[in-house]
Parts: structure tokens; sequence; C-alpha cells
């Protein structure tokens, strides 16, 4: 079981699923959105189980991000066309096991930090 929440706790989140595609986005909104980078992985949308109000923005015609309305912790990610849900990993209880397998969007990144960790870097 994976478990996690916002900095408050007053937004949980669980899965018994295994995550799918850890990732480090670098695009603009999600830099905007969190005020740096965005770590995540996503699960089936029906396997994760959300307890707490969440407010939802929808951030592009694409896609929505949904929040804490309490402490504002950027929690998840889910593509309007998608049957699943992406959380933040700086959310998760550890130990998570997870590993990041890519960085998404670094062409957008931002022009005052490297990327040097040797993970495989796309877009």
């Amino acid at each position: 079981m994976i478990k996690g929440h916002c900095n408050c706790g007053a937004v949980r989140f669980e899965t018994n699923a295994t995550p799918r595609g850890p990732s480090v986005c670098h695009c603009s909104q999600c830099r905007r959105q969190s005020g740096h980078l965005w770590a995540s992985a996503y699960v089936p949308k029906e396997a994760l189980t959300i307890k707490g109000h969440v407010r939802w923005y929808d951030s592009s015609p694409a896609a929505q991000r949904g929040f804490c309305p309490t402490c504002g912790a950027f929690l998840f990610w889910h593509a309007h066309e998608e049957d699943t849900m992406s959380f933040a990993l700086g959310a998760l209880d550890v130990p998570t096991g997870i590993r990041l397998e890519k960085h998404i969007f670094v062409a957008d990144k931002g022009d005052y930090y490297d990327i040097a960790d040797g993970v495989d870097q796309r877009g």
C-alpha cells in the first residue's frame, strides 16, 4: 500500500496499484504550479483512493491539476482523455520503493538549474 497526503493532512490518498512512469516534469506549468519541478507517478484512476476535498484546476484544455484548498499542496494531475491519475511523489509516506525513470519536457526546463542525476531525459 502506498499512501500520501498534503502538507496539512486535509487530503490523503492511497493505492494498492503499482505506480508507473515515475518522472520529473520540467514543463513551465509544473514549474509554476510547484515552484520548481514536479515529480510524479501514475496508477489507474479507479485504483487511487482520495480522502478529503480536492480543488481541481483546468490548467489546459487537455488536463486538470488537483490541490489541497487548505494548504495549497499540488497533489494530482489528470488528463481528461486518460483513465490514469498522476500523484506527487513528494507527498508520499516513506519508504516508497519508487525510483525515477525519466525527466520529461526538459526542453522547457528553467535556465537556473542543470539535470545531472543520469536519469533518462525526454522532450
